[in-house]
This record gives C-alpha cells, structure tokens and sequence, in this order.
C-alpha cells in the first residue's frame, strides 16, 4: 500500500473573542499557515500545519489551539514491513545497552536511531497518536517507548527538513525566525549558522526510527545516549581508550537531537556530543543536569570494550573520590 503523507492532519482553531489581532501568529508559524484579514488572523492553509506550536506558544492572549486527526495512525495500516531484527543483532544491542547502564549508571536507556532512506520498507515500528518533534520522540525513546515517524508525523519543520525529510521552509532557510525568536543576533549571523550547520538532501529519508537499543526494531545508524556530564566524559575517554585520540566536538546549542546527536555522528563516523537547545529543552522533559552523546554505531563496539576497561579501575576509584584529601 502507497503511503499518503497527508494521512496525519491538524486542525487550527482560533478563538476570535480572545484574538486581538497582533498577527504574531501570522510572523511565526514556519509554514506560513495564516494570513490577516481584516484585523483577523485566518488559517487559510491548514493542509500546511505541522503541529508544531509555534503558533501557540507565541500567542500571548492564548487564543490558538491546534487539534490532531485522531484517526491518522490507523491509516498507515498495510504499508510495506521490512524484515524483523535478527536475533543476533538484537542480543548485541541488549549486551552493549546493558553495559552502558551497569557501567555509567545511567538512569536512561541508550537510544537507536535508525534514518530509513526513500525507498526502503518501513520496520514494524508504531506511529505516535500525534506529530511529536524529532527531540520529543528521542526523549521519549530513552523511558522506553518506540516510534516509526515518517515528515508528517514530525512536528518541528526545521528538525525535519535538517534530516532529509521534506524540504526546508522559506522563513527558515532565510534565518528569519531565529530573529523574531531571538536567538540570534542579526539576520547575517543567522543565515551563517544556517549555513554551516549539515542536512541531508529533501525527501532522502522517509522515516527516523527511535527505540531503547535493548528493544531495537531495525538496524541502527547511532546510539544515543542522555546522560549526565561526568557520564558523557567517561563515554567520550572510552572511545579514545584504545588509540588515545582526542576529540573535536560540534555543539552550538542550535539544532541538539537532530545535528548534533544525529546527524554529525551519521555523517562523520565520529562521537559528537550536545548540550541541547532551544527547542528540545522547551518541549521535553529533559533536564537542566543533562547533556547528549551521538555515537554512530560503527563505534559502539570498541566503546564498549573501553568502558568495561574503565569500569575496573579508574570509574570507581574516580567516583570514591580518592585523591580528596581527608575531611
């Protein structure tokens, strides 16, 4: 069965008793759903909302509301399901998921990431009842839940676009909503972290696939991990325990769970890690104690192998604090 990407639809409601006509709404929404009329905002294009809540958030009456088609999931029924995870695959994320936990602490389980390239069959993965952003889906992998979201079970058009997805909107690309968010200084300064920042080609992939590594669904192409800082340290000198290289990491605070725990490891081969940004840390639970680590899958082997090295010795002796002098 085809899939129909405008199964997953939102409905924009706007109370006109409480709208003052700012038109806020209008300056924010990325997919440029509204347009003013007479004083009025109007959502002339609804087929265009992503769900995002940009629109909400900013609106200062509380007059938006923005409701999802509840029958959307159901829709995706009978698409094409690629072949189960071989066990022996699955039984090697289970050991490298449980050694990370065992032997950083970890509150949370590590995440696979798993980017379905147009074209391939989808893993028998469920969709979420709504459009979550990509962070939200990640966030949620890590307390044990599994989502399949091809571009319109994604929410945030920015995080979608940067992962192949669907193509970038124009108040985007141009650096413009960074501005009326204020997030950056200039529009100069805005179309330059655009710029520099990595994404793959429009509608190259057709679905992201998050999971706990323990419970993965379909190979993946990074592990990422949600930690605290002094775990991410001990993860960062695993990788380097055998070959003693030291790293040079991409964080910016702009674009976390898509470029910087994603798509950098995706494209580099390398660890990279993340502090967050913006919107994963307004729109998830995350917490202000916790940071990121992409490790592309290739890796996990030999980071594996690093960190039961550490764990022996220097983890715990590092943890009892024993240089600290008698108190």
């Amino acid at each position: 069965m085809a899939l129909d990407e405008n199964t997953i639809s939102y409905q924009v409601h706007i109370d006109t008793r409480a709208c003052t006509g700012c038109g806020l709404c209008v300056a924010f929404c990325p997919t440029d759903v509204f347009d003013m009329a007479a004083g009025t905002p109007l959502a002339a294009r609804q087929q265009d909302c992503w769900g995002c809540e940009t629109c909400v958030g900013q609106c200062p009456e509380h007059a938006l509301s923005i409701e999802a088609s509840q029958a959307a999931a159901a829709q995706w029924a009978g698409r094409e399901i690629a072949a189960p995870l071989d066990a022996a695959t699955q039984e090697r994320y289970a050991g490298w998921a449980r050694t990370l936990k065992e032997v950083l602490g970890l509150r949370w389980e590590p995440v696979a990431v798993s980017l379905i390239k147009a074209g391939e069959p989808f893993p028998d993965v469920p969709l979420p009842k709504e459009r979550l952003r990509y962070c939200q889906a990640l966030l949620a992998a890590r307390r044990g839940q599994a989502f399949l979201m091809p571009a319109k079970a994604h929410a945030c058009p920015d995080g979608t676009s940067i992962l192949g997805l669907a193509e970038m909107p124009a108040k985007l690309a141009s650096g413009e909503l960074y501005i009326l968010f204020h997030k950056l200084g200039s529009i100069e300064a805005a179309q330059r972290m655009v710029r520099e920042r990595p994404s793959l080609e429009p509608r190259s992939v057709s679905a992201t696939v998050v999971a706990p590594l323990a419970d993965a669904r379909c190979a993946a192409d990074v592990v990422a991990v949600v930690a605290e800082p002094e775990q991410v340290m001990w993860l960062s000198m695993a990788t380097s325990y055998f070959s003693g290289h030291r790293h040079d990491f991409h964080a910016s605070g702009y674009n976390a769970q898509c470029v910087e725990t994603t798509l950098i490891p995706y494209l580099s081969g390398e660890i990279n890690i993340s502090f967050g940004c913006y919107g994963c840390r307004a729109a998830s639970d995350i917490g202000d104690d916790l940071m990121m680590m992409g490790i592309p899958v290739a890796l996990m082997p030999e980071i594996v192998r690093g960190l039961e090295e550490l764990g022996k010795k220097a983890i715990p002796q590092a943890r009892a604090k024993i240089y600290l002098p008698p108190l």
